[in-house]
């Protein structure tokens, strides 16, 4: 039995071996290991848009083409802890980079006037979590969130469990500009460390809730 296992074994790698030395072979494993990561659900009108804690400036850009296309009238960003090093450089008269005032500030330079405040949050599993508590509050029942393209499946998966328990429904969609392209991502340094990060960030999400 063990023997037959590692002929298979032998088999799979030697196979997989000769498809990568297909020039386009290759190309067409790369490119879906690089779409495995990615989640574009389908567009419909919902609640509010929610623009994940760090996609920053491709997240609200993309938040405003969903709210220009009547998508919702109102965007939801996660608020930003204050640091020890924000509140140094403020003492020093030193200039303060501030993602939430930035984000704020893109938001009504692109027309946005509707803004709402989330709880901040540490990490893709804690935006579910936080999430689903604001929007109940809130009485949310659906969200589009807006994720940047690498963690975009695992975000839709968390999500899914996070707010589906309260009967939210949610899409996820990745901001177009985002810096991971699932189409091209071998050609960077960048992004082959973001598709190795990733895909076992993606992995273990699977294998924690598999069904």
């Amino acid at each position: 039995m063990r023997r037959r296992l590692l002929i298979v074994l032998l088999v799979v790698m030697l196979a997989a071996a000769a498809l990568l030395g297909v020039p386009a072979c290759r190309h067409a494993l790369l490119k879906s290991a690089g779409t495995m990561l990615v989640a574009q659900d389908p567009l419909a009108k919902a609640d509010i848009i929610i623009v994940s804690t760090d996609s920053v400036s491709e997240g609200v850009f993309e938040a405003s083409e969903l709210v220009r296309a009547g998508i919702a009238a109102r965007v939801g960003i996660f608020e930003q802890e204050r640091t020890p090093m924000q509140g140094e450089l403020e003492r020093r008269g030193l200039p303060v980079l501030d993602i939430q005032a930035y984000s704020i500030e893109l938001l009504h330079r692109l027309g946005i006037t509707q803004i709402e405040l989330i709880p901040p949050v540490v990490g893709t599993n804690d935006e579910g979590v936080v999430l689903g508590r604001w929007c109940a509050a809130k009485n949310i029942r659906s969200v589009v969130f807006v994720s940047v393209a690498d963690h975009s499946r695992r975000t839709r998966r968390v999500l899914s469990r996070a707010l589906a328990r309260n009967g939210i429904t949610v899409s996820v969609r990745w901001a177009r500009y985002s810096q991971f392209d699932p189409d091209t991502w071998w050609q960077s340094r960048n992004g082959q460390r973001t598709e190795v990060a990733e895909s076992q960030k993606l992995l273990a999400d699977i294998l924690q809730h598999p069904w």
